[in-house]
């Protein structure tokens, strides 16, 4: 395993899924919040999903096509999604006068297994992204995607943008990973179906794996057992509101050892 991870510090890595950047006016608020934490972090990864229903849309469009598209190229198209969002955050920054640069998965080091549409990360070498974090810029990373050893784009199946920011906390050596949702936290029941859903303030690892298991759509799977198997924190909070508590899950990690990524098979 190369050092790389040790070369960075404090770095704080923030994710915003669909619902956070569904229309053109919603970059301009992430992009406030992002400017409002580096004022408590100076280097900060943000790693961003596609906008709204572009991935169905996409996958919509390939079937028009072809019922049955090769994967390969379904993975080229899907991709697309994510480099739109990237840009436009990064313009939207630009905007407010923050310097920010965009990565595709490949240009971010994130290195997979060979399978289409449903890779695994097997590393991660963001050697174009600490630069940028040197220099006082925001990195934002685009989410769901990575590059094979063979050099072929490949996509980590839904929720994959959840594990791609929990993969870039580890290599970062960060201490937590923010999720902004269009929820405020974890609840024991869904908030948009129960108005009686109470909200947990903290979970360990393995409470929040269960709860998802269970059903809950909050973050995928693969990304907590990822944060368990590096004893990294997840902070699940609200984009709409910038000081709200949210569900931390986990605890602080304590030594930092080799990061350890997702299993090939």
């Amino acid at each position: 395993m190369s050092e790389h991870h040790q070369n960075s510090q404090s770095t704080l890595v923030m994710k915003f899924g669909g619902a956070a950047v569904a229309t053109p006016e919603h970059f301009s608020r992430i992009a406030d919040i992002i400017i409002a934490k580096m004022k408590e972090h100076p280097r900060i990864v943000t790693v961003v999903s596609a906008m709204g229903n572009t991935t169905d849309q996409l996958i919509a469009l390939a079937k028009q096509v072809n019922p049955d598209p090769p994967r390969r190229e379904y993975d080229m198209l899907v991709t697309v999604g994510e480099r739109i969002s990237i840009a436009l955050l990064a313009m939207a920054l630009a905007k407010k006068g923050c310097e920010a640069r965009s990565f595709t998965g490949s240009q971010s080091g994130i290195i997979t297994c060979s399978r289409h549409t449903d890779a695994r990360i097997i590393d991660v070498r963001p050697h174009r992204i600490l630069p940028v974090l040197a220099d006082g810029k925001v990195a934002i990373v685009a989410g769901f995607q990575g590059v094979s050893r063979g050099g072929e784009i490949t996509t980590l199946g839904r929720g994959g943008s959840d594990t791609t920011a929990v993969a870039l906390g580890v290599a970062l050596n960060s201490t937590k990973v923010e999720f902004f949702k269009d929820v405020p936290g974890v609840f024991n029941a869904d908030p948009k179906k129960n108005s009686a859903a109470s909200m947990y303030t903290h979970l360990s690892h393995g409470e929040a794996l269960k709860i998802v298991l269970e059903g809950a759509k909050v973050l995928h799977p693969r990304c907590i057992e990822l944060a368990q198997k590096n004893q990294l924190m997840l902070h699940v909070r609200t984009f709409q509101e910038l000081g709200s508590q949210g569900t931390l899950i986990g605890k602080e990690r304590e030594v930092v050892g080799l990061p350890c990524y997702e299993d090939e098979t």
